[in-house]
């Protein structure tokens, strides 16, 4: 079974999504491909304990704090090549950005491959089923540019002027 609560936040509203145990999902209401792998019945439920935890890992970082990842138990749903890549956004610094191309050498890397496409890491990145907290607004182009957030540009402008200051397209 899963269960949902929301989260007001700055950008809007969130759905938090969990199996009990674990968050599963944090989506940004309108976000592309909300709610996205989740094929069963969400069951509305406020008093989780890992809401409760994520509730307040947001309420520090929306104040300009640096929560660490680790203080909450994630499990998102994805597939191997996913999970590698939302494994390196975990480990982007607060305030810091990489770019697709750069996460595709690492993974390339690590599969023994020559090389790996942006464009798959992109798609990776894009399908992140725990926003923020998975920091994939950390991702931009090669040149700088912010490119590609399934919450919408704007959102990821905020996000990132919220870590780190004023941020230029």
């Amino acid at each position: 079974m899963l269960y949902k609560t929301y989260y007001k936040s700055p950008i809007g509203n969130l759905m938090l999504v969990s199996d009990g145990d674990n968050l599963v999902g944090l989506y940004i209401e309108n976000q592309k491909y909300y709610l996205n792998g989740i094929k069963q019945e969400l069951t509305s439920k406020d008093n989780l304990q890992v809401f409760e935890n994520t509730k307040k890992w947001l309420d520090r970082y929306f104040a300009k704090e640096n929560p660490s990842i680790k203080e909450i138990s994630l499990a998102p749903i994805g597939g191997e090549f996913r999970q590698k890549v939302w494994k390196i956004l975990c480990e982007i610094p607060y305030g810091k950005t990489t770019t697709y191309g750069e996460i595709a050498k690492r993974i390339a890397k690590e599969m023994d491959k020559e090389k790996m496409s942006a464009q798959a890491v992109g798609n990776a990145v894009g399908h992140n089923p725990i926003s923020i907290i998975i920091p994939c607004h950390r991702v931009v182009g090669k040149d700088g540019s912010l490119t590609g957030y399934a919450g919408g540009i704007e959102k990821k402008r905020i996000l990132l002027e919220l870590e780190r200051g004023k941020v230029e397209n």
